[in-house]
């Protein structure tokens, strides 16, 4: 039985000869299992063929279930970014602990591999893309670029990404130019390195949002503390206690002052006249009406006439 019959790979694995590989490659093939630069990739394997980037910027995978159970409804929509085992170990001889022996590594969609073992998918759709693994500074800034946008990247993770990559180009500057962004957003996203530990941890829980917190990072640590607190309540600032109604129990009622007369509004005065007769209206109109009200009525009647 072939390698790649043990591996349970494709067997175009098997049955393609390589063309033109130099003996470095043909040793690690050998050894391996894995594909050489002259097999035509194949577009699906299965999923245990695949391998995690050891080099992956997320510390963490998070939210696994419920990609899991979008990949079970909807399917793989795009297919995972990997380089051949072989490219990998010639670039990264250092980095293959956990690899075990599948033939491909996974550069760019950690999370989506991770998604689908949970949700117990048999393959992936792959695009093989050797030129991702040619160097470390290479293989991080292909998993970094593919998550800059993507929300799900954890700023501090985002940050420390990076950091490797200014270690490796040796500027903020030249990692600035390859990522296609200004100096100043890779300086704003380094200053959350510049918090203290507690402000970093409350960075994770959200509790001191990213945008204040990069302002932060940017003040001596003695002065990071009074900050996030000012930035923290001016969020979420304190609940003022409310003083509680005073009441009164069956215990005290007796004792307790009575309560304040509700004032009765004065009724408006009404003129009741008992009669028809034009001198008794006249008479009434006179002794319960004003000179100025006797006025006004003696006006209106002479308007309606």
């Amino acid at each position: 039985m072939s390698k790649a019959d043990k591996l349970g790979v494709s067997a175009s694995f098997a049955r393609a000869q390589p063309v033109g590989v130099s003996s470095r490659r043909a040793a690690i093939a050998e050894a391996t299992g894995a594909p050489t630069s002259g097999v035509l990739p194949p577009s699906e394997v299965p999923i245990e063929a695949l391998a995690h980037n050891p080099l992956n910027l997320r510390e963490d995978l998070t939210d696994l279930d419920e990609l899991a159970q979008s990949l079970i409804v909807r399917g793989q929509l795009q297919p995972l970014a990997v380089a051949t085992r072989m490219a990998f170990m010639e670039a990264h001889p250092g980095q293959t602990d956990g690899l075990g022996r599948a033939p491909y590594v996974v550069i760019d969609g950690n999370r989506r591999l991770a998604a689908a073992q949970l949700a117990g998918l048999k393959t992936m759709h792959i695009h093989v893309n050797d030129a991702l693994a040619a160097s470390a500074a290479d293989i991080l800034e292909s998993a970094l670029i593919a998550n800059v946008h993507r929300v799900d990247v954890a700023p501090l993770d985002q940050a420390r990404a990076i950091q490797e990559l200014v270690d490796v180009h040796g500027s903020q500057a030249q990692v600035a130019k390859r990522l296609g962004k200004t100096p100043a957003w890779v300086s704003q996203r380094l200053a959350l390195l510049n918090l203290t530990p507690t402000l970093q941890e409350k960075v994770e829980t959200g509790e001191l949002k990213v945008e204040p917190a990069r302002r932060i990072g940017r003040l001596p640590q003695e002065e990071q503390e009074t900050a996030a607190t000012e930035s923290i309540n001016a969020v979420n600032p304190p609940r003022q206690r409310t003083r509680p109604t005073p009441t009164v129990n069956a215990v005290n009622a007796v004792n307790a002052a009575p309560p304040a007369p509700t004032p009765v509004p004065t009724p408006t005065p009404r003129i009741t006249i008992a009669t028809d007769s034009p001198e008794t209206i006249a008479d009434a109109l006179t002794a319960h009406l004003t000179p100025d009200d006797l006025k006004a009525v003696t006006e209106l009647l002479v308007t309606r006439i």
